[in-house]
């Protein structure tokens, strides 16, 4: 069986050393030359793939187990859609979801454990039912008390790129140079996070495709990962199912899967350490037989 710590990388791949590891509340997420899996159980009606599916904390946490079963690593939890045009959600309404779909999992798996919220008491609660990071996307700006919630708890944080809101985030989204733009905008984040108390050793990044950007911004976001490492912390893609493959293929969200493996191969061969996916199975399998055939290709090989 192939392990996560055999070689990925063809000659021609990322050469920027990453990170070994990722710290997350006294735990060590290693990152090997394979991307840790983070797989993806939304508990609400109307996220854009699998809203409603999982709308109880009994088969919310079976899907997280199923999907630990599978190789993911990280298992992110969220309560409220980011979709675009999604309406906010109240912080009891998305504790109501959450809470005890985080305090199931933790008492039934090691997995470490993500929660996908933009508010301090949702962070707060799920942190103290057991949960281990907390995947942001605003970068920790929309709620002015985030950066001390997950400075004071220890969790490993995700720094994501959003313009503007769920909501208006869509409405003709512009740059000169998308990349550039992104990966200042993380530079300075990553500072200004470590100036609230989060040491580095503790944050990732995510660039945010689908958050405020066109599919051309996307693909250029998907075809340079190799920028957002050199900023020296994991980098988090999560690119499952989403509208720029639509624009890309002509597939409605039941007939992205491929697409979405297509894409999970490609970021393994440029580095990206964490890959954020709904189906974590075919992702999971498509990367190890990649990297069967790269490691047979090179010299010196057993035939």
């Amino acid at each position: 069986m192939l392990g996560r710590n055999d070689s990925l990388s063809p000659p021609q791949s990322s050469s920027v050393p990453g990170p070994r590891t990722w710290l997350v509340r006294g735990r060590a997420v290693e990152l090997a030359t394979t991307p840790c899996l983070m797989g993806i159980v939304n508990i609400t009606p109307d996220s854009f793939s699998d809203g409603g599916r999982f709308l109880e904390p009994g088969p919310a946490v079976d899907q997280a187990l199923r999907l630990v079963g599978e190789g993911a690593e990280i298992i992110d939890v969220g309560g409220e859609s980011t979709r675009p045009g999604a309406q906010p959600v109240a912080d009891d309404e998305e504790l109501r979801r959450i809470t005890p779909v985080v305090e199931q999992l933790a008492r039934q798996s090691s997995v470490v454990i993500s929660v996908d919220t933009t508010k301090s008491a949702v962070a707060r609660a799920a942190l103290d039912a057991g949960a281990h990071i907390v995947n942001d996307i605003s970068g920790l700006k929309f709620d002015p008390l985030m950066p001390e919630v997950c400075a004071a708890s220890g969790a490993g944080v995700i720094c994501m790129h959003i313009r503007g809101t769920p909501e208006t985030m869509q409405i003709d989204p512009q740059y000169d140079d998308v990349v550039e733009e992104i990966c200042r905008y993380l530079e300075e984040r990553l500072a200004d996070l470590e100036l609230r108390g989060i040491v580095r050793e503790r944050l990732a990044i995510d660039p945010g495709v689908g958050f405020g950007k066109t599919a051309r911004h996307n693909l250029e976001i998907l075809g340079n990962v190799e920028r957002f490492r050199k900023l020296g912390r994991p980098v988090c893609i999560g690119h499952s199912r989403k509208r720029f493959l639509q624009k890309l293929l002509g597939r409605p969200v039941d007939e992205r899967l491929f697409a979405t493996v297509g894409v999970s191969v490609a970021l393994a061969l440029q580095g990206a350490e964490i890959i954020r996916v709904h189906d974590v199975a075919a992702t999971r399998d498509a990367i190890l037989a990649c990297r069967a055939i790269l490691d047979a290709s090179r010299p010196g090989a057993a035939s």
